[in-house]
């Protein structure tokens, strides 16, 4: 019987979906190409990579790329020497990528790519735009596929997949194996992120973006996107049946999909940008596969031009912002639509910020944003063709038909708020003829009328053009989900009568009944700011924050109820934590009095500064206080806890708790903090018809609820075993246990969601009676979990900050690798072990030799030993070797590991090499020398670690590229110029590195 493998299942698989050509059926040398199931003009054909007419060190297929530039330009074409300009011009871009890193070079290269740069080809050297690829024929491009497709750059790599448009690749995908649950398309993705991008970057230049897959789910991303940034690829009419996959059939439309010729290109053209994030670093962004269906159902509607209006709900945090970027990009591109206007309404001040800022940091060509109507007006009157950035109740002195082009795009953010003064109606009459989309985050209550009569299309089902839901993102993970914690101080608040005063409110109320209000609302407001009650709060949030929040890293959102109770509650706070770590971020109105002004205000500028330090995880502002600012359109992904101390409902109070849910590194939720009382009845206070919104709080009881259902479940895979049995031989035992990779990664799947059960409630009182339990699973855990380079990322994560510190706490007890260090491995016990050969000795040794290969497997001798010790084992655990040749061979890894302990031992009694350096230069050291030497030597050490490779000293390039950078380190502190300066430190970086 033939085994699966991830060549013959997953690879094969996708190479006969694209391309039609089955490699598990070559007979004879001859492959029979079947008819392909996707309709798309242009295809993928397959070729072997040994055929391919190149060196191993070439990116670019270079006969396909020159043929295409001789194809799709006629000024190439009658001079075909022009070609080899060209490519000399896009290999400048490939080198180039050591100095000005990935993202850069592939932004570059994108703009060569979209025919965006022109070369002196025309006539009489005139500018003329190169045509690398026809997005216009598509079939007038050539597209090969090919496998294993070996590149030597820093290191030799052969990656699963590579796609190429016109001799190009733009496309790396790598398969993993279907058959084992811990591996999944998070092997692949690494691989490509962390090996292949760093050893062959010149491959990913040209990229559009990379895929994963195990067979069963499929994820892109683009250039140095952290993993946890890669997003699936779905199809929107089949979400809920993908959740159940049932094997290898369920990608392959998602494959087909994602690959066809048209999706690529489209996705190059339309859907990436480059951004710059908060760290100032550049990034570059693909889009997720809801932003794309989204982006394309607006744009076929208004192609179509029949319906001149839909309504768009994707869920907070799930990226509109950036679909309505897309969705302008592509539109203004669209030759049909005849150079349209883009209309983005936001409303407020703090939402325009978040989606200007998407656009700003994109440097998104033609944009204006307009601060008045006036400015607005101008724009529509000289019928200006750009993206226009306006805000919503500028459309209140709106007059009609202010344009009646037919051409013009109108997109409004977070459509709900729009009900106030009928603006629907307002827009509609001032530019009759306009497309009209809403977006929102937050379902639309079925109350809110005005918003589907406004964007709501009766022709699509359910109300939505595109829908993107709660339980969709939290899936895909996009967002996180949110838990919710009821702290309420011993008074209660009458919810009921507060109830019955918020309904009256929104009736016209009588003068009379209007002062009742008033006087019962004054009184509500003076028992929450009772200064007793905000102290326990605070106090409270304190004593939370410093158990819950701060070891894991993670900042917190004070919500109160009103700007005076921001003071308050900063003032409390002040009391018990440094005054630097919290602020206060509220509007002040002229009619302030002038010191609450000073204290308080805050123009952009500073705001923006305020926002920046509360980003930085390092910096000490760990609070911000609010009321009302911040509670929309805030991304702050390091946010972890919502404070909740005010009442809020419907869309308010879902955009509110979302704005926890944003992605972080080791964030596994968003916790909301209720002192209010908001949560008592989630279903009233979330009164949206939509059922699955009920879901969106998941309350710590239920958390409580399935702890000890999940503790027993990761017990049972040691049933029987005396777990009483401490140090070595208890963590032997319990080992034997999970003995093979399937049920080690069973348990591993058990315990990662009991870790995180374990996290989201620590250190609650519920927790005591299972400490024990825990810690003994996790040190269980931690010793059959595999090494940093081993497959099964998803199941073998990273433990928690609080499950961390339990390991620790006694680490002395339990002895994961207490008892193994106390056991010598010298030449007496191998020898020993030869004579006896006592099989429990042999497994003493394997273990103490896992511990110290372990402790050492950055570095390759080490690496390839463990390889070693590992295959004997799996040997011995097939039953392929006997016990004698087993423990011979244990021996020889034994003998060899205390060899290479030796020579590592005299090689670090040399002097380390930034040491070296750094004596260097306080030698060297003269006035004009700066005193930051230790700056200067890291950055020396930085960049040459990033260029040097194995033998470099002995190749010219690699000497080049060396002293290259060495140059530019010294050019930046005025060194350079020092001749004997930079001889020394040459010479002491070829002896150190």
């Amino acid at each position: 019987m033939s085994t699966f493998n991830e060549l013959n299942s997953v690879e094969y698989f996708i190479i006969h979906r694209l391309t039609g050509i089955n490699l598990n059926k070559v007979q004879h040398g001859k492959v029979k190409e079947e008819e392909l199931p996707y309709g798309d003009n242009a295809k993928w054909k397959y070729i072997q990579s040994e055929l391919l007419q190149r060196e191993i060190t070439d990116v670019f297929l270079e006969k396909e790329l020159k043929e295409s530039l001789i194809r799709l330009n006629p000024a190439i074409k009658s001079n075909p020497d022009r070609a080899e300009e060209v490519i000399f011009k896009l290999r400048a871009i490939l080198i180039a990528v050591g100095n000005v890193g990935l993202v850069r070079a592939n932004e570059e290269f994108a703009k060569w790519l979209r025919g965006e740069i022109s070369m002196p080809v025309g006539k009489n050297n005139e500018h003329v735009n190169i045509r690398l690829i026809d997005f216009e024929k598509i079939a007038n491009n050539s597209f090969l596929l090919t496998n294993q497709f070996k590149i030597r750059a820093r290191e030799t790599k052969i990656p699963d997949i590579v796609m190429f448009v016109n001799g190009i690749p733009l496309v790396v995908g790598e398969a993993k194996t279907p058959v084992r649950p811990a591996v999944s398309w998070l092997d692949g993705a690494h691989d490509i992120h962390v090996i292949y991008e760093n050893a062959v970057p010149q491959l990913f230049v040209p990229n559009v973006f990379s895929f994963a897959t195990e067979g069963k789910e499929l994820f892109i991303g683009g250039v140095r996107t952290p993993l946890e940034f890669w997003s699936p690829w779905r199809l929107e009419d089949e979400k809920d049946e993908l959740y159940y996959f049932a094997g290898l059939q369920d990608i392959s439309k998602q494959i087909t999909h994602l690959l066809k010729p048209s999706t690529l290109l489209d996705i190059l053209q339309y859907f990436t940008v480059y951004a710059t994030n908060s760290k100032k670093k550049k990034i570059k962004l693909v889009c997720r596969y809801q932003q794309y269906e989204g982006v394309n159902a607006i744009v076929e509607r208004v192609k179509e031009g029949k319906i001149k209006k839909g309504l768009i709900w994707h869920f907070q945090g799930s990226g509109k912002s950036l679909l309505m970027l897309f969705a302008a990009q592509k539109m203004r591109k669209q030759q049909e639509l005849g150079n349209p206007t883009v209309i983005i309404m936001v409303d407020r001040i703090d939402l325009d910020t978040q989606i200007t800022a998407t656009f700003n940091t994109a440097e998104v060509p033609n944009m204006e944003t307009t601060d008045n109507i006036k400015e607005l007006h101008d724009l529509l009157e000289k019928d200006t063709r750009k993206i226009i950035i306006t805000m919503i109740h500028k459309f209140k002195d709106a007059y009609p038909d202010m344009n009646k082009r037919e051409n013009i795009i109108v997109m409004v953010d977070e459509a709900h708020r729009t009900q106030e003064g009928d603006l629907g109606r307002k827009m509609r009459s001032a530019l009759p003829n306009a497309f009209l989309f809403g977006l929102t985050g937050t379902p639309i209550n079925k109350a809110d009328k005005n918003t589907f009569w406004a964007f709501g299309a009766d022709e699509d089902k359910s109300g939505y053009l595109s829908r993107y839901t709660f339980q969709d993102s939290i899936r895909d993970n996009a967002t996180l989900p949110l838990h919710f914690e009821p702290r309420l101080p011993d008074y209660h608040i009458d919810k009921e009568s507060l109830d019955i005063a918020f309904k009256e409110m929104a009736n016209d109320l009588s003068e009379e009944d209007r002062n009742k209000l008033s006087q019962k609302a004054a009184k509500m407001a003076v028992f929450l700011k009772s200064p007793e009650r905000v102290k326990t709060i605070v106090q409270d949030i304190v004593e939370h924050f410093q158990k819950h929040v701060e070891p894991e890293g993670f900042k917190a959102l004070i919500v109160t109820p009103d700007r005076h109770a921001c003071v308050q509650y900063k003032e409390e706070l002040d009391k018990l934590f440094s005054p630097e770590s919290s602020t206060v971020v509220i509007s002040t109105s002229a009619n302030d009095d002038l010191e609450f002004k000073q204290k308080f205000a805050l123009d952009r500028d500073r705001h923006e500064k305020v926002i920046e330090k509360y980003n930085d995880s390092n910096s000490p502002l760990k609070f911000l206080i609010v009321t009302a600012k911040l509670l929309t359109g805030f991304d702050s992904p390091i946010l972890q806890t919502m404070y909740l101390d005010k009442s809020l409902k419907d869309h308010t109070l879902l955009q509110a708790i979302c704005r926890t849910n944003r992605l972080f590194p080791n964030k596994t939720f968003g916790r909301i903090v209720d002192y209010f009382g908001v949560f008592d009845d989630t279903a009233s206070a979330l009164s949206f018809d939509e059922e699955s919104v009920k879901k969106v709080i998941s309350n710590l009881q239920e958390l409580k609820d399935k702890l000890p259902e999940q503790m027993t479940l990761c017990l049972s895979h040691f049933a029987g075993l005396d777990r009483t049995v401490e140090g070595f031989e208890g963590l032997q035992a319990a080992q034997d246990c999970i003995s093979s990779n399937d049920k080690r990664d069973a348990f591993a799947k058990d315990f990662s969601l009991l870790s995180k059960l374990w996290e989201a409630l620590s250190p609650d009182d519920v927790l005591k009676n299972y400490q024990k339990d825990y810690k003994w699973l996790s040190q269980v855990y931690i010793s059959v979990k595999p090494g940093s380079d081993d497959n099964g990322r998803l199941l073998w994560h990273a433990l928690g900050a609080q499950t961390t510190a339990l390991i620790h706490e006694h680490i002395h007890v339990a002895g994961i690798n207490h008892d193994m260090e106390e056991m010598v491995l010298d030449a007496d016990v191998i020898d020993n072990l030869m004579n006896k050969k006592d099989p429990k000795d042999a497994d003493k040794i394997i273990k103490i030799l896992s511990g110290r290969l372990d402790k050492n497997k950055g570095n390759p001798v080490f690496r390839k030993l463990s390889e070693r010790l590992e295959a004997l084992r799996d040997k011995a655990e097939k039953g392929l070797i006997n016990s004698i040749e087993f423990i011979k061979q244990l021996c020889e890894i034994a003998k060899e590991t205390l060899q290479a302990e030796k020579q590592k031992d005299n090689g670090e009694q040399q002097k380390s090499a930034k040491a070296a350096l750094t004596e260097l230069f306080l030698e060297l050291k003269t006035d004009k020398t700066p005193a930051i030497v230790e700056r200067i030597v890291n950055d020396i050490d930085e960049i040459v670690r990033l260029v040097r490779f194995d033998g470099w000293q002995n190749t010219i390039p690699g000497e080049r590229e060396v002293q290259k950078s060495l140059r530019k380190t010294l050019l930046k502190y005025q060194l350079h110029k020092d001749e004997e300066l930079f001889n020394k430190s040459y010479e002491y970086i070829k002896e150190y590195y």
